[in-house]
């Protein structure tokens, strides 16, 4: 009798999920990190995929999925990037994919991204700002905006190249700050 109770009621949990892809054309993965003390260089990665289910309009509790392919990352300097994929950094050849498993979490008028990001197979629980620009219906359908912010340090996922500059400061810095504008797209 359970069973048959569990069957007819399995397809109403997740009656109201929503599913969500990233509009890419319209989505930037954008990070930035000190350099030398005095400056900062931004980049960001162009392959990644994102989706999310959400069980409700105000997207509490959606489920999220990121990930980030390492051979995309763009400093606009090709021997920066070429060392950024290098063992000294990612190690891109032995660990290709950054990502990220969570949820989006809503705390009255406030949003986070919690969840465990995952790099060069070191996984930390991290909690992100989101603000949530809202969402609109279009001739293509239903779109929705996000901006993630949030800082990671690099040490701890074992990019720890560095060399000092005169003063005694790190050439690169340990912290990078990571700066998502996301528009998503509701799957139909």
């Amino acid at each position: 009798m359970y069973k048959a109770i569990l069957f007819v009621f399995l397809p109403l949990l997740s009656f109201g999920q929503t599913k969500w892809t990233v509009d890419k054309s319209h989505s930037e993965i954008g990070f930035t990190v000190t350099h030398m003390l005095i400056s900062e260089v931004d980049g960001e990665f162009h392959d990644y995929d994102l989706q999310m289910t959400s069980p409700n309009d105000d997207f509490s509790n959606a489920s999220i999925v990121f990930t980030i392919k390492v051979s995309s990352i763009d400093t606009d300097n090709s021997r920066r990037d070429d060392h950024l994929k290098s063992g000294d950094f990612f190690d891109e050849s032995k660990f290709p994919e950054i990502k990220f498993a969570g949820r989006l979490v809503k705390e009255n008028d406030d949003y986070f991204l919690e969840g465990d990001f995952t790099m060069k197979e070191v996984t930390e629980k991290v909690k992100f700002d989101v603000t949530y620009m809202g969402s609109i219906e279009t001739k293509r359908g239903k779109k929705a905006g996000f901006k993630v912010t949030g800082t990671l340090n690099r040490f701890d996922y074992g990019l720890k190249w560095n060399s000092t500059v005169e003063s005694g400061g790190l050439v690169v810095g340990e912290d990078v700050v990571i700066n998502c504008k996301l528009e998503l797209n509701e799957e139909k």
